[in-house]
């Protein structure tokens, strides 16, 4: 939410400023432009868990009916965890197909952070009811050729993808996937809790906090940290390589 001011003028011609609430941004209409173009399958995609330190990163797919709205989607980052639980299972019912993808930590390691979350976006198309023939990506990375053969997507090529800087606040397919992630992730995170409890991943979700940097000072990394990290990576001198640091 931002705030316009307005000058209006008052008797004795005293100035009077008036603040006007205004919505920072709006939906467009990215979806019905692509059904005009003749797409019938428009699926909104985005991630969870690029910056942490520690566990997967998760992405959603999410193919809305045409015309879909629904007043209390937005953004994930906008909304409470229980506004985001509340939202995730309308959206799981309402749409016509939805779909999880995971980038492992190892697979973050070895690619980067970044391939791995644009793999977790394959992976999540793949594992549509419904092949898309258009996919909105959250975004300036479209997805590699590369990326596709490797999350076993055969429908690459003939996929048309248009990237939207600052999607999940613009589109609502990609919001819907957003949350839809950052729900999942935020399961994934509780569970490895219950194996990892001296991390505390289950209130920071792996994290850079205070509490997460003096848990890996005193225990070093778990297994589900990521060792391509500069912190993970100076929490365990074993684990320091001269390779690039993958960070958001």
């Amino acid at each position: 939410m931002t705030f316009s001011l307005t000058i209006e003028t008052v008797k004795g011609r005293q100035l009077s400023l008036v603040a006007e609430a205004k919505d920072a941004l709006q939906f467009r209409d990215f979806e019905e432009q692509s059904y005009t173009r003749g797409f019938q399958f428009i699926a909104g995609i985005d991630e969870a868990g690029r910056g942490p330190l520690a566990g997967p990163v998760v992405a959603a797919a999410v193919i809305l009916p045409r015309g879909f709205t629904h007043a209390e989607i937005k953004d994930s980052k906008l909304l409470s965890a229980l506004q985001r639980e509340k939202l995730a299972p309308v959206i799981r019912q309402e749409s016509l197909c939805w779909g999880l993808g995971v980038g492992e930590v190892d697979e973050i390691d070895r690619i980067n952070i970044l391939q791995a979350s644009l793999l977790a976006m394959v992976k999540a198309l793949a594992a549509l009811n419904s092949k898309p023939d258009c996919v909105l990506i959250d975004g300036n990375q479209p997805i590699p050729g590369s990326l596709f053969r490797m999350g076993k997507f055969s429908g690459g090529r003939s996929l048309y993808q248009k990237t939207i800087i600052k999607g999940d606040q613009l589109c609502i397919s990609i919001a819907a996937a957003s949350i839809l992630a950052k729900v999942a992730r935020d399961a994934m995170m509780v569970e490895l809790d219950q194996q990892y409890p001296e991390y505390g991943f289950a209130s920071h979700k792996g994290y850079s906090c205070v509490a997460h940097f003096e848990a890996l000072r005193r225990f070093g990394p778990s297994p589900i940290h990521r060792k391509s990290f500069k912190p993970v990576r100076e929490a365990a001198p074993q684990h320091k390589t001269n390779g690039p640091l993958f960070e958001r």
